[in-house]
């Protein structure tokens, strides 16, 4: 058991490079099977996202790590984090404020989903997306190579307006898309958030629920006052650092939702839609 949440570090995961469409991020691999493409959260790939990466990889995966941004081992907070925040979030690239928007970075991410996909075993890779990236595995899954997809406290676009916290953080062409492959391809995915993170808006599952129907599965962990599990009202992490390492810990057991997810989709090859898909957690498998 730990008072915090699971980390660890580069050890273990080399390093390469990958490019596509005139764009070169260096990415870290580790693990046998099936492909998963992890994405990282802001501030890049902190030491509490790597905690994620092992679990993955150990779980049966060979996982990739894209650096898309900040200095991989960094910590979380400080600073140095704040710096990169800011950065990020007025690139072109990102769009951290627009709604219906097409994101350039998630055409490299369908590359790199390809990539992997035809160098491992399976019927297709996992991608998943973490709080400012939470949105991109959405829109990488227009790439067939893609079977399923994790959104993990989606965070864009930030939630300025109405329009804003609806906005499934994609462009409306890329949705009707991701719509094509779950009715033609059995395509899954699967939404985090915590009920009262103002980050997430509640409003941007109900789109999700609407538009996507019964392929798109969700966890909600409460995090109101009062809530069992001494979660923070504005508890936002819900793979990385709200995890803790103890038996029946709510953000454990999403985390161990996530891996029986991906192995369904990609080890089993299960075509069903994922259980869970009207409001209310996602039932253990």
């Amino acid at each position: 058991m730990t008072a915090s949440a699971p980390v660890s570090d580069l050890a273990g995961w080399p390093r390469s490079e990958f490019s596509w469409g005139g764009r070169t991020h260096a990415y870290y691999e580790r693990g046998q099977g099936p492909g998963v493409v992890l994405l990282p959260e802001l501030p890049g790939i902190t030491p509490e996202l790597l905690g994620l990466a092992d679990h993955l990889a150990d779980s049966g995966f060979t996982v990739v790590v894209p650096s898309l941004f900040g200095t991989p081992g960094n910590p979380a907070f400080g600073a140095r984090a704040a710096l990169v925040i800011t950065r990020v979030c007025i690139t072109r690239e990102f769009h951290a404020f627009a709604t219906n928007a097409r994101r350039p970075v998630t055409d490299y991410l369908r590359a790199l989903a390809r990539s992997l996909a035809e160098r491992t075993p399976g019927p297709g890779v996992g991608i998943v997306g973490l709080c400012f990236t939470g949105g991109f595995a959405l829109a990488a899954a227009v790439d067939d190579s893609v079977l399923a997809a994790v959104m993990g406290e989606p965070s864009l676009p930030l939630p300025l307006s109405a329009a804003h916290r609806a906005d499934p953080g994609l462009s409306e062409q890329e949705l009707r898309d991701v719509q094509v492959r779950t009715r033609d391809d059995g395509l899954c995915v699967l939404g985090l958030r915590f009920t009262e993170d103002r980050l997430v808006p509640g409003e941007r599952f109900e789109t999700l629920r609407d538009r996507l129907g019964d392929s798109f599965a969700y966890v909600e962990l409460d995090s109101r006052p009062g809530n069992a599990a001494g979660f923070a009202p504005r508890s936002h992490s819900v793979l990385t650092h709200e995890v803790r390492e103890i038996p029946g810990h709510p953000a454990l057991e999403a985390r161990r939702k996530v891996v029986a997810f991906l192995r369904r989709r990609l080890v089993e090859g299960d075509g069903a839609r994922e259980p869970g898909s009207v409001p209310g957690p996602v039932p253990g498998p």
